[in-house]
């Protein structure tokens, strides 16, 4: 009896050194991946709208793509929005959190009185980053060429509208006397109105100028950027609501633009077309190199996110010239360079 009573307790603490071996085996082994989970919970959705799907925004494709992004913990969703006003009306309706289109939409937004106007956190594009197409080849255009044409320019009141009109002033031509500056056309369908037969020329944004070149149905004459001074162009804003209440995401956004711009800034137009190959998935890679050249040659893109005063002021000059700003804007209310300081 006491033979087997020895034997039992022999089997129920070999049971028992066991049961503790393993259970203390699964406590320190390491977690061959242990922050997946994590990571996969951190990681927040932000949706943007982007005034148009342009190569011109190189360095945003190429923070996605390269998952800058995601290394601060965000998944940005695209939208085109077709326009600044579609943007902003999207970010007003929080339909997205961050829109991203001309400075000139917050500008408006806040002479409106808006107690909740929407704030410039990170400018990305420093000259307008649209060509001029003409019907017909023009081995030495001249901007005066376009006396008593027709012109498909944009939406009125938007920086490419008036970017053009300026360029236009400055080489003496009036868009009321001097020619048909046509705006009856949405700035997303313009394109496919010239393309059907309407006007003379049409500003348009890349990769969509080449392919038009490369199809025989218009050549690119002129960079409207180039021919007109540094503006702010194109920009990231929000609410003013939804940057107090979430500076952390602003300041994530940032660093991941900030780490696409310094990338671009670094590498050759063909590392960058490799880049940027996947949000162009219908465009040839040596379409996309070409493209990138020509914005690498006129200095679209800035270094940085940060939005110079006397670029803003320049943006408002060129707004009042236009007779679309009766009232400047104050640069402090409107841009928010906080979260690039950081």
């Amino acid at each position: 009896m006491r033979r087997i009573v020895y034997t039992l307790l022999i089997i129920i603490a070999i049971i028992l050194i066991v049961g503790i071996a393993l259970i203390i085996s699964n406590t320190i082994a390491p977690n061959p991946n242990p922050s997946s989970g994590n990571l996969k919970d951190s990681i927040q959705k932000i949706t943007v709208s982007e005034v148009t799907h342009s190569v011109f925004y190189a360095p945003q494709y190429a923070a996605i793509n390269l998952g800058f992004f995601k290394e601060e913990g965000l998944d940005i969703e695209l939208l085109n929005g077709g326009g600044a006003d579609k943007v902003m009306t999207a970010v007003l309706s929080n339909d997205v959190e961050i829109g991203f289109a001309g400075p000139e939409a917050s500008i408006y937004v806040y002479n409106e009185g808006s107690s909740d106007y929407t704030q410039v956190f990170a400018q990305v594009t420093k000259r307008d980053g649209s060509f001029l197409i003409s019907r017909v080849k023009e081995n030495n255009f001249q901007w005066e060429n376009l006396k008593n044409k027709h012109i498909l320019p944009g939406r009125k009141g938007g920086v490419p509208y008036m970017t053009l009109q300026y360029v236009l002033k400055k080489h003496g031509l009036n868009i009321d006397t001097d020619l048909n500056f046509d705006n009856s056309i949405s700035f997303d369908a313009m394109t496919g109105a010239f393309l059907s037969g309407t006007a003379d020329y049409v500003t348009v944004f890349e990769p969509t100028a080449t392919n038009i070149e490369l199809e025989g149905k218009g050549y690119i004459v002129a960079s409207v950027g180039e021919a007109a001074e540094e503006i702010p162009f194109t920009a990231y804003f929000a609410k003013k609501s939804y940057i107090e209440n979430h500076p952390d995401i602003i300041q994530k956004f940032v660093n991941a633009i900030y780490k696409g711009q310094t990338w671009v800034q670094t590498h050759s137009s063909e590392e960058i077309a490799n880049a940027v190959l996947s949000s162009f998935p219908d465009t040839d890679i040596q379409v996309l190199i070409k493209v990138i050249d020509r914005y690498k040659q006129i200095d679209a893109w800035n270094t940085t996110p940060f939005m110079t005063e006397d670029s803003f002021n320049r943006l408002q000059t060129v707004m009042t010239e236009a007779g679309e700003l009766v009232q400047t804007a104050p640069y402090d209310k409107i841009v928010n360079n906080t979260f690039i300081k950081n």
